[in-house]
């Protein structure tokens, strides 16, 4: 599954608020995507689950984040209609085969076998076709965001099944002693670095910003899922503006 083919890039934000209201505003904007964050905030998978219908609803897609490899969690996310699943903390290509074992059924995977989901439209899908269509239908994404993953990057990348490669920019600044300096040149430097190799192998690469030219800096870079800021990070920012034009 790709919904990179007709765009040259796509842009969406981080949600943690509970309400799928925010989900329905991030739609009508013009964002193609949401990922809705279990590993960070107050929502679980009975919360985000109509998040993911808010998403679905107006034709924006849902990406779940889960907290870390779980599989039990991993097919919960994609059980309740997620069409990305997003995973943080990938450091070794062994990491990378457990992701995708768990979000993908035989013969890609082992994920466990269940038609009884809003994915299979609560048994309205012929099992002889819910299978087949859940491994075209959904995606992996995978976090690398130390300096453990930054050396194993050439083996991760050889890893089938995964669609995109997520360079997580704060938890990298982390591991090269400079954490919260995302724009130093040593995490810069360790950043472009896996684009070039991913791109060298036709991978896709995705990233966090929190500005326009940030996000077009990396996208002139050769960066196609671009992770927008956060709901909240967004709201604060433009209540601020706001506030602050009032009061000038």
């Amino acid at each position: 599954m790709s919904f990179f083919e007709k765009k040259k890039f796509v842009v969406g934000p981080f949600m943690k608020v509970s309400d799928p209201a925010l989900v329905e505003i991030a739609a009508f904007s013009g964002f193609d995507f949401v990922i809705l964050d279990l590993e960070h905030g107050p929502n679980s998978i009975e919360t985000i689950q109509g998040h993911v219908r808010a998403a679905q609803a107006k034709n924006i897609v849902p990406v779940i984040r889960v907290p870390e490899i779980n599989e039990n969690v991993i097919s919960k996310a994609l059980d309740i209609g997620a069409d990305y699943v997003q995973v943080p903390q990938i450091e070794t290509a062994e990491d990378a085969r457990r992701v995708v074992k768990a979000a993908k059924f035989y013969p890609e995977g082992a994920r466990g076998v269940c038609r009884y989901v809003r994915a299979a439209d609560y048994v309205a899908m012929p099992k002889e076709q819910y299978f087949g269509h859940a491994n075209k239908a959904t995606g992996v994404i995978i976090h690398i965001e130390g300096n453990i993953a930054f050396k194993n990057i050439d083996e991760i990348l050889k890893v089938d099944g995964v669609d995109v490669i997520f360079i997580g920019p704060y938890d990298m600044s982390q591991s090269c002693g400079v954490p919260g300096q995302v724009d130093h040149p040593k995490v810069i430097s360790q950043m472009k670095e896996i684009v070039d190799k991913a791109a060298s192998l036709g991978k896709v690469v995705g990233t966090f910003v929190e500005s326009p030219e940030s996000a077009k800096q990396w996208i002139d870079l050769g960066v196609k899922y671009i992770a927008y800021a956060v709901d909240v990070g967004i709201y604060y920012d433009a209540c601020k503006t706001i506030v602050d034009k009032v009061n000038a």
